[in-house]
């Protein structure tokens, strides 16, 4: 069979041109952050690294900046290439050799995409994991677990994702008019099902979460949670230290379902005080209603893109970019539209950073407001320290990418509000 070259119509252009202008965006703004690496530590945050750390930090910042310019300019060689090349129509064109069944087809496409980005991504994901991480003292994984991880996450996407993707191209063959609507309450039910069993059904997959045992730490947990009104039943350690000496912890589902998880190495490497600090945090969370409001928009941002998507499938120059020719194509139009969504995606991407931001803020300030300040302030400084975290981010790269606010600026605010 023959692989035609494409038209560059004029979709098919717009959608270079997003590709490109994010591309050339995320390198400005890299490259801003970069600039700033190695800037004098500011007085308040002179005490996280002494001279040898703060070398090492700096060093282990620009590893990975490069590390990441390498992904990336691979990532957008492949992308490029496959556009003005039409691979996509050919990968089409290929699999109606075996099937014309929309459903088949739309899971044969996309699994040919999901595994040729996951096999080009794993030599990377691979030197991080073993070169930089090892090299920096964080990872605890070994190669046998690496491949283990990568091949239970590639079975996860093809099974839960490919469930999903399934659905929803069997309703747009059956009621193409409601589709987007019908899709949207589909993929809000999952999501809405993830949330609330997600560590009880996936993270099993991958670490071993067991309860607290009864002791000091879970009593002053506990006293806490009775303090604020909080009723927790469920504290569960995860054994993050089989992978990586990083340490974390966090609250996820909703109403009887919501457990707190903590990573076993944040154990290992905070007291008692600062743990319940920490947690303190995640509860401010759920008082604020975060989660709650969290999931909200992120259902009403799946609403506008739907709507748009089924405004839009129909629309055969969407096809056409992909070098499917004139007549729609459901798989072919829908990753079209993921290209010309990326402007859309991006602002309200940028607002849910905002308002995370905002949210992170507020949480801190209910530990402040109930005497877990100073703690709060000494575990992220811990953190930091531990994670070899860049402390003077560019404001630019912050705006972007950041879904908390950096160190500087919580412990300025929680020392406002300890001040109150």
């Amino acid at each position: 069979m023959t692989f035609p070259l494409p038209e560059y119509t004029p979709v098919l252009c717009c959608i270079i041109a997003f590709v490109l202008s994010d591309y050339v965006a995320g390198r400005i703004i890299g490259w801003l952050n970069a600039r700033d690496f190695g800037k004098p530590l500011p007085t308040e945050l002179a005490d996280i690294y002494d001279a040898e750390q703060y070398a090492r930090q700096q060093e282990y910042s620009r590893v990975n900046y490069r590390h990441g310019l390498w992904r990336g300019l691979l990532s957008i060689t492949v992308l490029l290439t496959a556009l003005l090349l039409g691979v996509y129509g050919w990968v089409d064109a290929w699999l109606r050799q075996f099937t014309e069944q929309p459903v088949l087809l739309c899971l044969g496409f996309f699994g040919v995409i999901e595994l040729f980005n996951e096999l080009t991504g794993l030599p990377f994901s691979y030197y991080h994991t073993f070169v930089i991480e090892e090299k920096y003292g964080f990872n605890k994984s070994t190669r046998r677990l690496f491949f283990l991880d990568a091949f239970k996450g590639l079975m996860l996407e093809f099974v839960i994702g490919g469930a999903i993707l399934a659905l929803v191209t069997w309703i747009y063959t059956l009621v193409p008019a409601y589709f987007w609507l019908l899709a949207w309450g589909v993929v809000s039910l999952f999501s809405i099902f993830m949330m609330m069993f997600y560590s009880q059904f996936i993270v099993p997959l991958f670490n071993k979460q067991t309860p607290l045992e009864p002791g000091e730490l879970r009593s002053a947990i506990e006293a806490f949670a009775s303090q604020v009104g909080f009723r927790l039943d469920n504290i569960y350690v995860m054994d993050s230290s089989k992978r990586s000496t990083k340490a974390n912890a966090y609250f996820t589902g909703l109403g009887p379902k919501k457990r707190i998880v903590l990573y076993d190495t944040l154990i290992q490497q905070m007291s008692t005080a600062q743990i319940v600090a920490v947690l303190s945090h995640e509860i401010g969370h759920y008082k604020r209603k975060h989660t709650l409001k969290s999931l909200i928009i992120s259902l009403l941002h799946n609403l506008v893109m739907f709507a748009l998507m089924g405004w839009l499938l129909s629309w055969s120059a969407l096809t056409e970019a992909m070098n499917g020719g004139g007549t729609p194509v459901f798989h072919l139009a829908f990753y079209a539209f993921s290209f010309l969504y990326t402007p859309v995606s991006l602002l309200i991407g940028l607002g849910e950073n905002v308002l995370s931001r905002r949210h992170e803020y507020q949480a801190d300030a209910f530990a402040a407001e109930h005497g877990q300040g100073d703690e709060l302030i000494g575990a992220l400084k811990q953190l930091t320290s531990k994670n070899l975290a860049n402390l003077q981010p560019h404001p630019a790269y912050v705006f972007v990418h950041y879904s908390h606010p950096t160190l500087l600026q919580r412990m300025r605010a929680i020392r406002g509000a300890n001040a109150r």
